[in-house]
């Protein structure tokens, strides 16, 4: 089975940046593929999340700097945050700052509660995502544009005039994007026009394969297959809590139980075969990559488990 796995935190839970320094550090010494972390300003419970949040995009250009081999980026940067040209910017510019190792994932932004609490619009559903297309035309419109020429957009949210286009990342024509998700009907559409990657968060492996189905179909009538792009990635999360024994992994389990705003998830809570089972069966689905969701960036033992016990047995890792 040949599947890469990278690694997903949740630093809004509660993280300083030197506990994602150190979580990343060993990612890459243990062999992952990645380390995205989620891009949000608030954690999802009612506990406070001590230190607070960080910047996704200021802690990936810090990393970018301090490790050498494993890919960086976002699950995902929410769209109401960030203007599509600065972001545009700011991607490209920690894509140098790492040799070319960035992704950008970006969604429509659903937690309402984060928005409020700092004062950052959140209009509707509909809106959101007309928002988002436009964001995805724009970011990855400006790093195609050759040097020398400038990139304009008008469009119904966002107005760019004779832009630089500058500076350019690493990767061409751009820094893989990912788009993800469970919607049945724009975001398959958005996936197939824009993305590198289509990801699946946190669900069961028969939604996954039903969401990976529309992405096709959405695929296919967009003829993506004649206009010479290179083939979808299909991926998917997996939240993770495993363990040597039953009492470990019930124990890094414990956090599921709390009271969330996320939608229901399909976690493995077991052991390194059970997770490895698992993978094998997103694999047969069609899955290439996956994003384990790590839920304790101060556990490095079940980090260093995973690495011994699950990566040498997917040729991908």
């Amino acid at each position: 089975m040949t599947v890469r796995v990278a690694v997903f935190t949740e630093p809004h839970r509660g993280a300083s940046y030197d506990d994602q320094l150190r979580f990343a550090r060993l990612c890459e010494a243990g062999g992952f593929d990645g380390f995205l972390r989620a891009d949000h300003y608030r954690a999802m419970s009612d506990e406070p999340g001590l230190p607070g949040p960080t910047d996704a995009w200021l802690t990936l250009a810090a990393l970018a700097r301090e490790t050498s081999r494993i890919r960086l980026g976002t699950l995902v940067t929410s769209a109401t945050f960030r203007l599509p040209g600065p972001l545009a910017v700011m991607v490209a510019q920690v894509d140098q700052m790492s040799g070319g190792r960035v992704e950008l994932g970006i969604g429509a932004g659903w937690y309402e509660r984060e928005h409020t609490a700092y004062g950052i619009p959140f209009p509707g559903v509909g809106e959101r995502f007309d928002r988002l297309a436009e964001q995805l035309e724009i970011v990855t419109g400006l790093w195609r544009t050759p040097v020398g020429e400038s990139y304009t957009w008008a469009g119904e949210y966002y107005r760019l005039v004779d832009a630089p286009a500058l500076p350019k990342p690493v990767q061409q024509p751009g820094p893989p994007v990912i788009v993800g998700g469970r919607g049945p009907k724009r975001t398959p559409d958005l996936a197939a026009r824009y993305a590198d990657e289509f990801n699946v968060p946190f669900t069961s492996v028969g939604e996954t394969a039903q969401a990976y189905d529309r992405v096709r179909e959405a695929c296919d009538r967009a003829g993506r297959a004649d206009s010479g792009r290179a083939p979808l990635v299909y991926s998917a999360g997996i939240v993770v809590a495993i363990g040597r024994t039953d009492v470990e992994a019930q124990r890094r389990a414990a956090p599921l139980h709390v009271k969330s705003a996320l939608p229901p998830e399909d976690p493995v809570v077991g052991s390194p075969a059970q997770l490895v089972d698992r993978i094998g069966e997103f694999a047969a689905v069609g899955a290439t990559r996956v994003h384990l969701r790590l839920i304790d960036l101060d556990d490095l033992d079940q980090l260093e488990l995973i690495a011994a016990e699950v990566l040498p047995q997917l040729d991908g890792s």
